[in-house]
C-alpha cells in the first residue's frame, strides 16, 4: 500500500509538472501571436507631448532621438478622428493617420499588405491619395480612384463658431490594405501635410514612432529616452501602448499556473500520507537505528531524502513529457484550431524561466511534504518502539 501511494504521488507530480509546462507554453504562444499582430501597426516606442495633443515639428528633436543607442529609425505622424463622407449621403467616423510615406515604410511593412491599388499619397488631378482598409472598401463598395471626402472635428467646430461652410478635404482612393488586426481596424492613411491641413495643425505632429534594433529592449531604451528628453515628452513602449491587453494575458497565464498547481498539491498530500504511514509502520526500525547511534537529524534526513527523490523523479519525468509534447505540438500541430482562426494550430513557446519556476515550485512542495513525517519520525522514542514492537 505504501509503494502504491508513493507511485501515485510520483504520477501526480509528473502529470502536474507536465501540464504546467504545456499550459504556460501555450499561453506564451498566444502572447507571441497577439504581440506580433499588434506590432504590425504599433511601433516599438512612441514619443508624444506630455500635455498637448500635438507639438511643432523639431528637426533637432528627431536628431536627438536617433542618437539614443538602440534606435534605428523614426517617423512623424499626426493622428485624429474624422468623418469619411461618400456619395449618397453616406458617412462614417474613422481614425486618420497622416504619415511621411518614406520614413513610415522603414519601420512598418504595411505596403506588403496592400491588396488592391498602390500605397501612394501623391497629388494627382489636384487630389491627394488615401489608403483605406479592405473592410471600409467592402462596406461601402468603393473602387480604386473613387473620390471621397474627409471632415475633421476641428473643421466642423470652426464652421459652427465662424458661421461658415465646413472645410472639406477631398481625396482619391489609391489603394486598400488588409491585415489581421485587433484594434483600429478602420484606420485610413494619408500624407502628413494633407493631415495637417485636415486637422488645422500647420507644421504640427502628434508624435514620433520609433523602430529599435531589439524590440525586447524597449524598456531600457524607453528609460534612456526619458532621461534624454525630460518630462516635456511622454515615452511609451509597445507594452505601454496596449498595456490593458498585455496585463490581462499575463494575469490569465499566472492565474492558470496557480490553479494547476493544485494538481501538484494533491500529489503532495499523497506524499505526506505515504511517508506518515512509513513512520507508523517502521517505528521498530527507527527505534533500532536511534539505539545504534543515529541522531534525530539523521532520521529526519532519511524522510526528507524520500521526499526529495519523489520530487526529482516526478519533476524529471514531468519536465521531459511536457517539453516533448510541446515540441511535438510546435513541429506537427497535433491540436488544431478552427479554420476561421488566424492560425492553424495551438501556438507554443517554451520559456526557460517558466520551466524553471514550474520545476522549482513542484520540488519545493515535495520537500515541504516530507517535513511533517520527518519531524514525527525524529520524535520516536527508541525504548518504547523496541519494547512494544
Amino acid at each position: 500500500m505504501i509503494s502504491v501511494l508513493t507511485w501515485l504521488s510520483i504520477t501526480g507530480v509528473t502529470i502536474g509538472t507536465a501540464l504546467l509546462i504545456i499550459v504556460l507554453s501555450v499561453f506564451n504562444g498566444f502572447y507571441d501571436v497577439i504581440r506580433g499582430l499588434l506590432l504590425a501597426q504599433d511601433p516599438d516606442i512612441r514619443i508624444e507631448h506630455a500635455t498637448e495633443r500635438t507639438f511643432h515639428v523639431n528637426a533637432d528633436l528627431a536628431d536627438q532621438i536617433l542618437e539614443v543607442e538602440g534606435v534605428v529609425a523614426l517617423t512623424p505622424f499626426l493622428a485624429g478622428k474624422s468623418m469619411l463622407a461618400f456619395r449618397d449621403d453616406r458617412n462614417e467616423v474613422v481614425s486618420v493617420r497622416g504619415i511621411e510615406a518614406d520614413s513610415f515604410l522603414r519601420i512598418n511593412d504595411l505596403e506588403a499588405h496592400v491588396r488592391s491599388g498602390r500605397f501612394d499619397f501623391s497629388i494627382q488631378n489636384e487630389r491627394p491619395g488615401i489608403v483605406l482598409s479592405e473592410s471600409i472598401r467592402n462596406r461601402h463598395r468603393i473602387s480604386i480612384d473613387d473620390e471621397i471626402a474627409l471632415l475633421s472635428a476641428s473643421g466642423m467646430r470652426r464652421a459652427l463658431t465662424q458661421f461658415s461652410a465646413p472645410r472639406v478635404n477631398r481625396f482619391n482612393v489609391r489603394g486598400t490594405y488588409s491585415m489581421q488586426q485587433i484594434v483600429d481596424a478602420d484606420q485610413v492613411y494619408i500624407d502628413l501635410i494633407a493631415a495637417q491641413r485636415l486637422f488645422n495643425a500647420r507644421n504640427q505632429i502628434t508624435g514620433f514612432d520609433l523602430r529599435l534594433e531589439d524590440t525586447d529592449a524597449a524598456h531600457s531604451v524607453k528609460r534612456n529616452l526619458e532621461q534624454q528628453l525630460g518630462p516635456e515628452y511622454k515615452v511609451s513602449s509597445w507594452y505601454d501602448l496596449q498595456k490593458p491587453l498585455y496585463d490581462v494575458m499575463y494575469l490569465e497565464k499566472w492565474g492558470s499556473y496557480f490553479i494547476l498547481m493544485i494538481i501538484v498539491i494533491v500529489a503532495v498530500l499523497n506524499i505526506v500520507g505515504s511517508l506518515t504511514m512509513i513512520v507508523i509502520q517502521k517505528q521498530r526500525d527507527i527505534g533500532i537505528l536511534i539505539s545504534m547511534g543515529m541522531s534525530k537529524a539523521d532520521i529526519k534526513n532519511i524522510f526528507r531524502s524520500q521526499g526529495l527523490y519523489i520530487g526529482l523523479i516526478g519533476c524529471g519525468l514531468g519536465g521531459v513529457i511536457g517539453l516533448l509534447l510541446t515540441w511535438l505540438q510546435h513541429e506537427y500541430g497535433l491540436l488544431r484550431l478552427s479554420s476561421a482562426f488566424i492560425i492553424d494550430a495551438y501556438p507554443v513557446s517554451v520559456s526557460a524561466f517558466d520551466v524553471g519556476i514550474v520545476l522549482l515550485g513542484s520540488m519545493v512542495l515535495c520537500l515541504a511534504a516530507s517535513w511533517y513525517p520527518a519531524i514525527r519520525a525524529a520524535q520516536v522514542n527508541s525504548a518504547d518502539a523496541v519494547r512494544y514492537e
